[in-house]
């Protein structure tokens, strides 16, 4: 059934000026915080919380995501370019001999954009982010606050999965088969799985599931089960694509057995089984 079986070369530059190109990976990032930022509103005009309070935790969601997702990537899976490399963990730079920024004024570096993140890191950089956005605006619970972000939060996970899709990174595992997707532009001939698409699938069906659960149940006055259940069912879902993922290294050569991936990932599902259970006393 080799209808099964698509050839897939996307362009991955969705705009360019001079040395600057603008990649389908950064839009998709646009839209999943535009489409954030929607939400949350919504959800904070429901909750009577002031409208205004929206606009600095999208800010602090942002940069939590970015920065955590930079230096996930770089220590969970990089860090042995990147400890020689210092400037591009937080500069959207790589070295290349061949190439100026600045309209020639800098020499020997290029710009390649925010490819390398990690969203074990983003995680962890997002949950810093909220304990800091709580001490300087002080309403409500930081598990009330974790509650409802995590539902923009699943459905953004889903662009930067067809982000990657664009990219044609984070691949799966070859099929074995005529079912499969084709990544010519990789050079390559054999169609593999399409982890990233599996993946953003998951996380569609995870928003919808948090999204019906806010408006349609009690659960959100269970401070901490929301955003429990977020946990259990992202990481979950991402264990189980790591199966047939390629791998992208990083602990894995030391611990074994599992992928990075999924080591990262068995932590965060226990502290969501955790607040799940205890969600009813915050009530």
């Amino acid at each position: 059934m080799t209808f099964l079986k698509i050839d897939w070369a996307p362009n991955e530059i969705f705009f360019s000026l001079g040395p600057i190109e603008i990649h389908w990976y950064s839009i998709m990032f646009i839209i999943a915080f535009s489409l954030g930022y929607y939400i949350i509103s919504k959800i904070y005009i429901n909750d009577k919380k002031p409208v205004e309070l929206v606009e600095p935790l999208f800010i602090y969601v942002v940069l939590g995501t970015l920065i955590g997702a930079r230096l996930g990537e770089v220590f969970f899976y990089n860090w042995e370019y990147f400890q020689n490399n210092l400037i591009e963990i937080l500069l959207p730079i790589k070295k290349d001999s061949n190439s100026s920024l600045l309209f020639g004024m800098i020499d020997g570096f290029k710009f390649v954009g925010y490819r390398g993140l990690a969203s074990h890191g983003a995680t962890i950089g997002i949950i810093t982010s909220m304990f800091i956005y709580k001490n300087k605006f002080k309403y409500d619970s930081v598990l009330w606050i974790f509650d409802r972000i995590v539902i923009p939060i699943a459905v953004g996970g889903m662009f930067v999965r067809i982000g990657n899709f664009f990219n044609s990174e984070i691949v799966g595992n070859y099929t074995g088969n005529n079912f499969g997707i084709i990544f010519s532009n990789r050079g390559e001939i054999y169609p593999r799985h399409p982890a990233q698409l599996y993946e953003a699938f998951g996380y569609l069906i995870l928003f919808i599931l948090l999204w019906n659960l806010y408006w349609k149940s009690n659960f959100k006055n269970q401070k901490g089960f929301l955003f429990g259940l977020f946990l259990i069912c992202l990481f979950t879902i991402r264990v189980l694509v790591e199966f047939i993922k390629e791998s992208q290294g990083g602990l894995e050569d030391q611990l074994g057995i599992l992928s990075t991936g999924q080591w990262l990932s068995i932590p965060f599902i226990l502290i969501g089984i955790f607040l799940m259970i205890f969600s009813k006393k915050n009530i």
